[in-house]
Order: C-alpha cells, then structure tokens, then sequence
C-alpha cells in the first residue's frame, strides 16, 4: 500500500462500527447506511494510513494487529468528539445576563422555567454597577440604565425605576428629617462613587447636597442600603430595593429620579435558542414587576407622617405608650393622639389591624 497520508476523520466513525460489529451489515445498522457505504469507507481509511486494518472474511470481519492499535487510538479519539460536542451543548444551553445590582432577586421565580426548556438553561447572572463588555464576552445580555447610543447594540425597552430617599430610624431618631424631606441641608447623605457621577440618580444627590455632609461615596447600590440601614446617613435608592428594606425608612412618597432600562445585547449576535428565550423572559419579568419598579409609594405609606411611620414602627415592635414616649421623647399624651390618628387614617379598629394592614401594603418592619 501507499505511505499514510492525511485521511478523513469521519471515516474513525466506520472503522469503529465495523470494529464493535465486526461485520459491514451490522455497522450499516449501527450509523444508519448501506453496507457497501461502510466497505468504501474502510478502503478510504486504509488506504490513506497505507496499512490493513480489516480482514475480509466469508464470516465477517477481523481486526489485524495494526488494527487492534487504531481501535485502542480510535477509541480516544471519539471520547474526545463527544467532549467537544459536550462542551459545544453546555455553552449553548449556558446564558450570561448581566444586571445592575439589586436585580437578581427577580429572578428566582423564572429559574424554573428555565430548567423546564429543552434542554434545561443555567442562567448566570454577573450583577454589579460595572458596565460589562459584551464585545470582549463578559456577558450575552445586559440590563443597563438608557438612553444606549452604542450603534453596535440592539436595545429592547423595558422599565422605569424609581428612586428615592431612605434612612434608618435609628440615623432619624439622632436627625431628624427637614420640614421638606428632599432639603438635605445639615444631613450626612451616602453619595455615588465618581464613576457614577454621570447618573442621573447621581446628579439629582449632588445638586442637594451644598449644605450636607458626604459622609460615605459607594458604587453599588446594596452597599449603600446597608450602610443607610446602620444608620451612617440619608441615602437615594432605588425603590424595588429601599421598600422591602425591613432596616430603612421611605422619606417621601415621591418618585425623585426615573430611570428607564433596557435590555441590550450585540447586534451581530447570532441568537440561540437558549438567549432568544432569556430575552423573553427578562422581558415577562420586568413587565411584571413593572409597579413594584416604578417606586410609587402605596397609599397607606402615603398618609403617613414621618413621626407617624416612626412610631408605627415602634408599635410593630410591642413597644407600650411608655416605650414610645421615652424613644421619641414624646410625652404619653401625644403617643396617644399619633396612635388615634394613625388608626383613623389607615381605618382601623387597633394597633394589631394597624400593623397587619402596614405589612400588607409593603411597609416594612425591623421587628414585631
């Protein structure tokens, strides 16, 4: 025979048939061709190597001495295909979604039908202020603050976020709110981090804080709800986060700073079905949340006074009149008319009817 030569990979595939069978009609039925198909495909292979691997018998195959080495090397071969191929379906079935922090708990819900799909999708999500590169592969999706003027991405609109500002009862009991809760003046605020300076949250705190102290600069969102629910100062955040806080008091019913999302991916992207079904569902689940991520503040919230939201507060937490009075430094007679006219507003009959409806209407509670 002929010098080996370079041959087709693919003719491993009938060698190794032939091999399990030993017989063409057998490695016909195993790849689904005509046994002559699997004949010709042996010669190829032989022929390019320049050695026999196969001897034609009455009664079959059988493997020569070079041919039991191949099957050995041919064997290692095929383990490697399948590990490319396993590779190849696991990127596939593997989504990056990049978020702004704080998002990843709306996310919990649709996992499951993610896991349902054929066949199942992990979503990672990568959350954090840091604008990702989806050129360079950081991420298939992002979630980002618009307007996007990047003539590379495809934009698709998906909500407005309210912000507003939070602090903790412990950080009022010592300062109290001004008489407009948006003067910041003589407060300690926890601002934005210079690479967030071009926000619009960003530019909102800055322009109020001339005559307040900046006491703390953070680049993510949930580090700076828990550094105002320790109580180191006023902070703007975003109302899906600030609200659910159980440690932060809403200052204002008022949507100070809108900012609206969209979901952005390459516009050369090829989309899998995988990604194509990530977009719908963040889509479902933005549009879903979109009440809660708007920020507007429920009505019970609304007809609350600050004292009033302090001292609910305090009753949640089986505070008596006494207690109240001496946190507050208020005397019991004025404890007495905050709580009457907290139960009339909310129109209720008693402190627990008070605390329930509260809760329901998504005030929350350090305690009690």
């Amino acid at each position: 025979m002929a010098p080996a030569k370079s041959f087709d990979w693919n003719d491993l595939r009938y060698f190794l048939a032939a091999a399990r069978t030993l017989s063409l009609a057998g490695a016909a039925r195993m790849l689904g061709v005509e046994h002559s198909t699997v004949g010709r495909r042996l010669t190829s292979l032989e022929t390019a190597l320049g050695a026999r691997l196969m001897l034609r018998k009455p009664d079959g195959l059988a493997l020569t001495t070079l041919g039991e080495q191949v099957l050995l090397a041919a064997h290692q071969v095929e383990l490697a295909a399948n590990t490319v191929a396993d590779v190849a379906a696991s990127a596939q079935e593997r989504v990056r979604l990049a978020v702004p922090s704080g998002f990843s708990l709306f996310f919990t819900a649709p996992l499951d039908r993610l896991r349902a799909s054929k066949p199942p999708i992990a979503l990672d999500i990568v959350s954090g202020a840091r604008k990702v590169d989806l050129a360079q592969g950081e991420a298939d999706l992002a979630v980002r603050g618009g307007p996007v003027d990047d003539a590379d991405l495809v934009a698709c609109p998906l909500c407005s976020v309210g912000w507003s500002l939070y602090a903790s009862p412990v950080y009022l009991a010592k300062r109290p709110a001004n008489a407009s809760a948006t003067d910041l003046d003589g407060h300690d605020v926890i601002g934005f981090a210079q690479q967030l300076a071009d926000t619009p949250n960003a530019r909102w705190l800055d322009s109020r804080c001339g005559q307040a102290r900046v006491v703390l600069r953070g680049s993510e969102v949930v580090d700076i709800a828990a550094a105002a629910a320790e109580g180191a100062g006023v902070a703007l955040l975003p109302c899906y986060l600030g609200d659910r806080a159980a440690s932060l008091v809403r200052l204002t019913a008022e949507v100070l700073v809108k900012r609206e999302l969209v979901l952005v991916y390459r516009r050369e992207m090829r989309l899998s079905a995988a990604v194509k079904l990530v977009i719908d569902v963040t889509r479902e689940t933005f549009e879903e949340a979109r009440e809660k991520l708007a920020g507007h503040a429920s009505p019970v919230f609304a007809s609350l006074t600050q004292r009033q939201r302090e001292l609910l507060e305090l009753l949640a937490q089986g505070r008596d009149n006494a207690q109240i009075a001496a946190t507050l430094s208020l005397s019991d007679k004025t404890v007495r008319n905050h709580v009457s006219r907290i139960l009339t507003q909310l129109e209720v009959e008693n402190r627990s009817q008070a605390i329930v409806k509260a809760r329901d209407a998504g005030f929350g509670f350090r305690g009690g």
